[in-house]
């Protein structure tokens, strides 16, 4: 191997390891947050999801998070009992039910906790040139879609042999 194909594979290494780490800090912030307001990690990255997509069905709930109907079922309950969300019948289809995000409560109690860290990354950001925050971003894109993918694929492939 030559030293350029060596230094772009010690390259590549050293990024999927702060790839890892950058999961495995995220991951613990959101965990400390999630614990402030009595939810778990999955309640609030759920909540965070419908806040942003706003009012869904339970079924366009399941899809966005990658967790079965039944999963999301005792979610909502749980969310609905902290005040974080609300169903409302569907005024088109009574059958269906929406779930509401309740912006207020969220405002109130999840976004101060985001305050500091909001402007910490905003200063970490500023720091970097457009191109540099293109390539940033594009990164950052991909990524979402390669997690996408590969939660579902978790989601909906039977386990292996292996991992049974």
């Amino acid at each position: 191997m030559s030293n350029e194909a060596s230094d772009r594979n010690a390259l590549l290494q050293a990024n999927l390891q702060l790839g890892r780490e950058l999961s495995a800090r995220t991951l613990m912030f959101h965990a400390a947050v999630s614990d402030r307001v009595g939810l778990s990690a999955t309640e609030h990255k759920a909540l965070d999801l419908l806040s942003r997509a706003g009012a869904l069905t339970a079924g366009q709930l399941a899809a966005l998070t990658g967790l079965t109907t039944g999963a999301i079922t005792g979610l909502v309950d749980r969310l609905e009992k902290a005040g974080f969300v609300r169903r409302d019948r569907d005024a088109s289809d009574r059958r269906k039910v929406v779930i509401h995000p309740v912006l207020e409560k969220m405002e109130a109690e999840i976004a101060p906790l985001f305050a500091s860290m909001g402007q910490q990354m905003e200063g970490l950001l500023s720091s970097y040139s457009e191109q540099e925050l293109a390539i940033i971003q594009d990164f950052v894109s991909r990524s979402i879609a390669v997690l996408q993918a590969e939660t579902t694929k978790l989601s909906t492939d039977p386990p292996s042999a292996e991992t049974s």
